[in-house]
């Protein structure tokens, strides 16, 4: 028996070779999914999941579709992981056909696939929820369309805008791999009517997405076009730099520019993979100078990467086998990383471990009553999915939108009582108490006996010039609509307090009490005049401006859209 599976083994082509350990690695995928608790970002998509939409604040839809698909085959994590796992292989085994070179040998193969397995970030993004499995996937597609469409194949124009639409369903860094192979395309291509088709076709499939964000005044496009962007730091780029060396394997690197000077290219195709690596770190690193760029980014450029080594290594005896030695080495600390990950024996505290635990003690003090929490969009959908609780998350001024602005949970906990997390410094407050987790953290939280949300009151104003000059006095116009059937106290004891917020960037926010009181009734909108003298603390920035209602212990957003304004320097 042994005897015959050698010899069977022995007899497989190149094709069925990597097939079969692109087999080996989806089952240790579908293990690593089952038996390894979620990562925050995770828990989010999973939340996305409850309710289906055509699109979601930070996100395109596809990533909840696989969620919920997997949800109704399998329960628990492995069920929100499940569809992420299969992506995998399929697109290996796309690029695997496009890449595979005439006359591929059953060494090609082993090549191939100990690159691949070798590539921290295609280790990391095989199992886990995230958008940018089905961004590769949607990639891999494009390519195999691109290089029909190039090679003049009848009908790939419309393959080719499919897989387009099929990117932006996906994640919307999508259209870089767009732009770059625009920026490799022969000019003769421009002419036929095939390359606007395809725009087309791409365009028609993603209407039901641009409605959504019209409908939702474009949220997705603001946030990662201005709203992820914060002031220049050093280390942004730093980080950048140095995450990239890891992700990419650092045995490989200097493998990596070598290859990229040493590989000529052929075809439109082959130019498109040379170009992916350097087009998308070289996009990101720019990035870094105004926020932070995670590394999972530019994942896309890993196509690329393996093509160049690949086509390298086997032209290259002496490189084939460091890439050999050094490619078995890292996946073998991958499978202690990957095992670490499910016994986690040296007990880390990260955000895969201690999540029953941790959110169990939370719910335990809940007692059955819902937790608003402070600003951890993640937490809160941990904690829903991990104890079953009703939760919701609050806007957080001083941090970032999310999805939970779309969804109505705080409108359900209306007049019950609820858990409302603070921040830990809030602990002097009275009725504050403090609970270390399982996990490390602490949460910090107190009782709001009957819970009134205040969120959807809309403060629309009128009276903020484009530019202002410290100390110069504003004359404005407020009206406050409260849409909810309760009536609102601001300004007495304890009562809500009427804020004007300056927000600069993603982290700054300067706030100043207004000192207005009034009442709101039921349904009712109140004018309101304000006289507000510009500090001169605001000088030389550009400020989102706009008015929030604010209550000791919760956090708050504006209430109503900002407006954009510039002050003067001194």
């Amino acid at each position: 028996m042994k005897a015959s599976l050698k010899t069977r083994y022995a007899a497989w082509g190149p094709d069925m070779l990597v097939l079969f350990w692109l087999g080996i690695w989806w089952l240790c995928n579908v293990v690593q999914a089952g038996f390894t608790q979620l990562a925050n970002d995770e828990a989010y998509y999973h939340m996305f999941a409850e309710h289906l939409a055509w699109g979601y604040f930070d996100h395109p839809p596809v990533t909840a579709l696989l969620v919920w698909l997997g949800e109704h085959l399998f329960g628990g994590e492995l069920g929100v992981r499940f569809f992420f796992t299969l992506l995998q292989p399929l697109y290996l085994w796309v690029l695997w056909r496009l890449i595979r070179p005439v006359g591929a040998t059953r060494r090609d193969a082993t090549l191939y696939g100990t690159i691949t397995g070798a590539m921290l970030m295609l280790q990391l993004y095989g199992f886990i929820a995230v958008p940018d499995g089905p961004l590769l996937f949607s990639s891999a597609l494009f390519l195999w369309a691109y290089r029909r469409f190039t090679e003049e194949r009848r009908g790939a124009w419309f393959w080719m805008g499919c897989a387009m639409a099929l990117m932006a369903y996906s994640k919307y860094h999508g259209a870089l791999v767009v732009i770059f192979a625009l920026a490799v395309t022969p000019r003769r291509f421009y002419l036929r009517p095939g390359l606007y088709l395809s725009g087309v076709v791409a365009l028609l499939l993603l209407v039901p997405h641009l409605l959504w964000q019209y409908h939702h005044d474009w949220a997705s496009f603001a946030y990662h076009l201005s709203g992820r962007n914060a002031m220049f730091r050093v280390s942004y780029v730093t980080d950048f730099l140095a995450n990239m060396l890891v992700v990419f394997n650092p045995f490989f690197v200097p493998l990596w520019v070598q290859a990229w000077r040493k590989t000529s290219c052929r075809t439109p195709f082959e130019r498109l993979l040379r170009l992916l690596p350097v087009g998308f770190i070289g996009f990101f690193l720019l990035s870094s100078l105004r926020g932070y760029v995670q590394p999972q980014w530019v994942i896309v450029s890993t196509f690329g990467l393996v093509w160049l080594l690949f086509d390298y290594a086997r032209r290259h005896a002496r490189t084939r086998r460091y890439v050999m030695r050094a490619g078995l080495t890292t996946i073998a600390l991958v499978a202690v990383v990957r095992l670490v990950m499910i016994f986690n024996p040296t007990g880390i505290r990260f955000e895969v471990f201690y999540n029953p635990e941790s959110y169990g003690a939370i719910a335990e003090e809940a007692d059955g009553r819902p937790v608003v929490f402070f600003h951890g969009y993640a937490t809160a959908a941990k904690y829903a999915f991990y104890t079953g609780g009703e939760a919701y998350c609050q806007p957080n001024i001083r941090y970032r939108t999310h999805q939970w602005q779309f969804r109505d949970d705080d409108r359900r906990f209306t007049g019950r009582e609820v858990l409302v997390e603070c921040p830990p410094q809030a602990d002097t407050l009275p009725g504050v108490r403090t609970i270390r987790l399982a996990n490390g953290q602490t949460f910090t939280w107190f009782v709001d006996p009957s819970f009134h949300p205040l969120r959807e009151v809309n403060i629309s104003f009128e009276g903020l010039p484009a530019r202002v000059r410290p100390g110069e006095e504003l004359l404005l116009t407020l009206r406050v609509e409260n849409p909810y059937p309760y009536e609102i106290r601001v300004g007495e004891g304890d009562d809500a307090q009427l804020h004007i917020l300056w927000k600069h960037g993603r982290f700054r926010v300067d706030e100043f009490p207004t000192g207005a009181c009034f009442t709101l009734p039921a349904g009712a909108t109140v004018p309101l005049t304000l006289r507000f003298r510009v500090p001169e603390q605001l000088s030389g920035e550009s400020f989102d401006v706009g008015f929030a209602l604010c209550r000791t212990g919760y956090t708050n957003w504006f209430n109503g859209k900002p407006r954009s304004t510039e002050v003067d320097a001194k």
